[in-house]
């Protein structure tokens, strides 16, 4: 079986981005799940959904496939096989279309592979801890931490001054070299990264005293960081280009910033929606009455009717958490809780048989709704 395209698989650009990537792995998987997808082909589309992820999806991996043709990099001195290893691209030899694309690179049909491979930086993971209240309203921090950057004594050379270097013998510059090999199919010719140079065409000939040669060093740097309002605990603010420089002169990883977020004292958070439960006197809910409750911004005056039930839920609309990057805002949900007195007095004790003596079996509907249905056990 011939080397698959991995990107076409997942209908992608080589160029494409870890969330394009992720979001066209989504997006197929749910369309060809066997659990979702009862065709015949459906199981083996998923299969090689699947595997197309699990090389595009790993930086590494997918630096080894677009370098080599193989997520576990190259694959020269195996000790190949027949035609099942030729073809399939390992033990060997490269696959079955890049044999043949060095064949016409070889012969000036095509222009062969780029001649320097830029490698992109790793990610940076962080976490940052809010309040509630930076949470719902959104806030503005300095984050400090260490990242990899490239030498700016050198710029990123390795080299003395940026200057002190020559080219690479091997590679004659190109940062690639090529290898011929014979086959049964007669002479193919592969490149790969040169091994004397790592690909930079360049030798140096003395090290820059800041980064030892590296062209690249771990700093502290400090990033300004807008969270937006509505974030919840749990989710991420993905900073693109603020992660570690690449080693080999390709673009920034991302900083990742995994948020927690603290509790507050009296509301619970849901999605948008805020909730808590609001303890009345029983004397609130039998007669009505109006009671001051917080809101995220300042409080509002809460009219309980009168009669309302213990678990009775008030629903105040827009008046929950912003809707993230959209103008749009969540509920506040606010349960009643009956709370009858600890401890009665005397008289409060004769006041209220004097009371339940006036009231009457359908003045509780429930109640005796319930004996009813005693009754038929």
């Amino acid at each position: 079986m011939a080397n698959k395209d991995y990107y076409e698989i997942l209908g992608v650009s080589k160029s494409a981005d870890a969330d394009e990537i992720k979001s066209a792995y989504r997006r197929l998987a749910k369309k060809y799940h066997p659990d979702l997808n009862k065709t015949p082909e459906a199981a083996e589309k998923f299969k090689e959904i699947n595997e197309a992820y699990e090389v595009l999806g790993d930086d590494k991996k997918r630096s080894n496939y677009d370098q080599y043709g193989s997520a576990d990099g190259p694959q020269f001195g195996g000790q190949g096989g027949g035609f099942g290893d030729f073809f399939s691209g390992g033990q060997g030899f490269g696959g079955f279309s890049d044999i043949f694309s060095d064949i016409f690179s070889a012969f000036g049909g095509g222009e062969g592979r780029s001649s320097r491979v830029q490698q992109r930086g790793d990610d940076i993971n962080v976490a940052m801890k809010l309040s509630f209240e930076e949470a719902v309203f959104g806030v503005e921090k300095i984050l400090s931490f260490n990242r990899v950057e490239s030498c700016h004594k050198c710029n990123g050379t390795g080299a003395k001054n940026g200057k002190e270097f020559t080219t690479c013998p091997e590679c004659k510059g190109a940062g690639r070299v090529r290898y011929q090999q014979n086959t049964m199919f007669g002479t193919t010719i592969r490149e790969s990264v040169c091994p004397k140079c790592n690909g930079t065409g360049k030798m140096i000939k003395e090290r820059c005293e800041e980064c030892n040669g590296k062209g690249y060093k771990k700093v502290p740097t400090e990033v300004h960081v807008k969270v937006p309002a509505g974030i919840d605990d749990g989710q991420t603010i993905r900073m693109k280009g603020e992660g570690n420089a690449s080693t080999g002169h390709g673009i920034s990883g991302d900083l990742n910033i995994k948020v927690s977020v603290a509790s507050h004292k009296i509301f619970k958070r849901i999605g948008t929606d805020l909730l808590f439960d609001l303890y009345v006197p029983f004397t609130t809910c039998l007669l009505g009455g109006k009671v001051e409750i917080p809101l995220t911004k300042g409080t509002t005056t809460l009219d309980i009717k009168e009669g309302t039930q213990s678990g009775t839920v008030m629903r105040l609309k827009g008046k929950g958490v912003k809707v993230l990057n959209r103008e749009s805002y969540g509920d506040l949900l606010v349960t009643i809780k009956s709370e009858p007195p600890k401890i009665l007095s005397k008289k409060t004790k004769e006041l209220l048989k004097e009371i339940d003596a006036n009231l009457v079996e359908n003045d509780f509907p429930k109640n005796k709704e319930f004996k009813n249905k005693m009754k038929g056990l």
